[in-house]
């Protein structure tokens, strides 16, 4: 039996509208990825391109792809901007009329996992005021609520800490939530690059690092390995570096983004797969890798989720291209932690296409 098994997140592979659906998951199969983490907005892209809008059906297509592709829809996500809202009316309406159709979704992709990211809705862009608390009564108390519906469904939940979240920013924060939501349907996503970017990381600063950047990770790291975390209780990780700029990320930057938190702008253009340092790769991934598979124990969906401004190219080639590059990645990852068969690429038998156009299978 497999130690881990290797996924990436649809986003990863081309940006919606730009590369098709079916392509892209075609891409991943080929290059020996077994799971897809779905993003709902290339499930929406589908849909409208094909099934004149019906997420229905274009959800049905996407499971009888990813069936005759012999791969595994590991999640659907992400169900976000939802815990801590100060508008308790909005909270309300994500839960009774966005939850239920994410249900019927995820059911219809034979998936019973749900992605949650840590709120990072922002002040109001009018007043100023907020819009999300940090009281963690609350955060609880509405994660809670999601994971006792979710359980009658027979879905689970997996919460994940970004590194520029309102206020779980953390991957301490994170567990802390899931610890005391304490539901068996509630778990835990570990990502490198938030955990790193986070307290490493300072895209803003001229050495692209936190003034203590070493020490600070090496702290947190140790305190993660000391957690007690139960490994049944992390439902996923996710692997992933980050770019070193060659510039700081302030308003000169052509990545600034008037109103984003700095690290939110250099996610959304600067991730890269493990390993590739050539390409600016800088974070200490190996090193966060190594608590997690071999401290915390942690067996099974190694998924790599890659933001990157490369993604919106056109060439055609982008999937088959970042596929490549991440499974050469998660083959690198394995050997050097000792895992054991890498994951095999059967390219040859699904060559990428000569131009973007929708397949339909």
């Amino acid at each position: 039996m497999a130690f881990n098994r290797p996924g990436i997140a649809s986003m990863s592979l081309g940006r919606p509208w730009v590369h098709d659906l079916p392509c892209k998951l075609m891409q991943a199969a080929a290059h020996g990825f077994e799971g897809i983490e779905l993003f709902f907005d290339d499930l929406d892209c589908y849909a409208h391109r094909v099934f004149n809008g019906d997420h229905l059906e274009a959800a049905k297509s996407t499971r009888r792809m990813c069936e005759r592709l012999g791969m595994t829809i590991i999640c659907l996500q992400p169900f976000s901007m939802y815990e801590g809202l100060i508008d308790r009316s909005e909270s309300d309406r994500l839960v009774n009329e966005k939850l239920p159709k994410w249900f019927t979704l995820a059911r219809a992709l034979g998936t019973d996992m749900i992605q949650v990211p840590s709120n990072f809705l922002g002040p109001d862009p009018q007043t100023g005021a907020a819009r999300t608390t940090g009281d963690h009564t609350v955060i609880v108390r509405d994660l809670q609520r999601l994971a006792d519906l979710g359980a009658g469904a027979g879905f689970r939940f997996v919460y994940e800490a970004l590194c520029w979240g309102d206020h779980v920013d953390t991957w301490e924060a994170s567990w802390e939530v899931v610890r005391d939501v304490d539901r068996p349907n509630f778990g835990l996503c570990l990502d490198s690059f938030n955990i790193a970017g986070r307290v490493y990381a300072d895209p803003a600063a001229p050495s692209g690092r936190t003034p203590n950047a070493a020490a600070d990770l090496a702290a947190s790291l140790n305190r993660l390995r000391t957690a007690n975390i139960d490994p049944a209780k992390i439902f996923y990780v996710q692997l992933v570096d980050g770019e070193r700029l060659s510039a700081p990320l302030d308003e000169k930057h052509p990545f600034y983004v008037a109103g984003n938190p700095v690290r939110m702008n250099w996610s959304r253009n600067a991730r890269l797969f493990p390993f590739e340092e050539s390409r600016g790769g800088y974070l200490p991934i190996l090193d966060v890798a190594r608590v997690f598979f071999e401290d915390l124990g942690f067996r099974g969906w190694v998924s790599l989720e890659l933001f990157s401004r490369t993604l919106g190219e056109t060439d055609p080639f982008v999937p088959a291209d970042h596929a490549r590059r991440g499974i050469d990645s998660y083959n690198k990852m394995a050997h050097v932690l000792q895992w054991d068969e890498p994951a095999e690429k059967i390219t040859a038998s699904i060559p990428a296409p000569e131009s973007p156009v929708q397949h339909r299978l």
